[in-house]
C-alpha cells in the first residue's frame, strides 16, 4: 500500500514538473518565433531599401550598361574614370571647381560620386561643416576620356 501511495506520489510529481517544463518551452518558443517574425520584417525592408536605392544606379541600369557596352567600354572602369574626374580636382587650398560655392570652413571637396546612368552622376561635397549634393554630366568621347559638367548644385543650410 505505501508502494502504490510513494508511486502515485512520484507519478503527480513528475507530471506538475513536465507540464511546467512544456509551458515554459513553449514560451520560449513563441518568444523566438516572435523574434524570427521581426528578423524576417527587417530583412524584408532592406531588400526594399536596397532594391529602392538600386533603382537610380548605373550598375542596376539595363539600358545604360548596353550603351556603355555597345560602345566598347567596360562599365567599372566607366564608374572609376568618373569618380576620379570628380575626386581628382579636390584640392588642398581651393574649392572643388566644379562646386559653385566657396567654402567657409576650407575648400569645398568631393567625397562620394553615384553614377545614375550613362551620362549623369551625383556627388557629395564638404567643407568639414557644410554639405551639399551636385549634379553632374558627364561624356565619354572614343578614346575613353571622360569629361565632366557641373549641372546643378545644393548646399544645405546649418542647424
Amino acid at each position: 500500500m505505501y508502494l502504490f501511495v510513494f508511486t502515485i506520489l512520484l507519478a503527480v510529481i513528475f507530471y506538475v514538473n513536465g507540464s511546467k517544463l512544456v509551458e515554459s518551452k513553449d514560451q520560449e518558443i513563441e518568444a523566438l518565433k516572435e523574434q524570427l517574425e521581426e528578423q524576417n520584417s527587417g530583412v524584408d525592408n532592406l531588400a526594399e531599401t536596397t532594391l529602392q536605392e538600386d533603382t537610380f544606379s548605373l550598375v542596376s541600369n539595363e539600358e545604360a550598361l548596353s550603351y556603355l557596352e555597345n560602345r566598347g567600354f567596360d562599365p567599372a572602369e566607366i564608374i572609376k574614370k568618373v569618380e576620379e574626374a570628380l575626386i581628382s580636382r579636390n584640392t588642398a587650398e581651393e574649392d572643388n571647381e566644379l562646386v559653385p560655392y566657396e567654402g567657409m570652413n576650407g575648400p569645398f571637396r568631393i567625397n562620394k560620386v553615384k553614377l545614375l546612368n550613362h551620362k549623369w552622376a551625383i556627388a557629395s561635397f564638404t567643407d568639414g561643416s557644410f554639405w551639399g549634393d551636385l549634379l553632374v554630366s558627364f561624356e565619354i568621347d572614343e578614346e575613353g576620356k571622360v569629361e565632366v559638367f557641373s549641372e546643378k548644385a545644393l548646399l544645405y543650410p546649418q542647424n
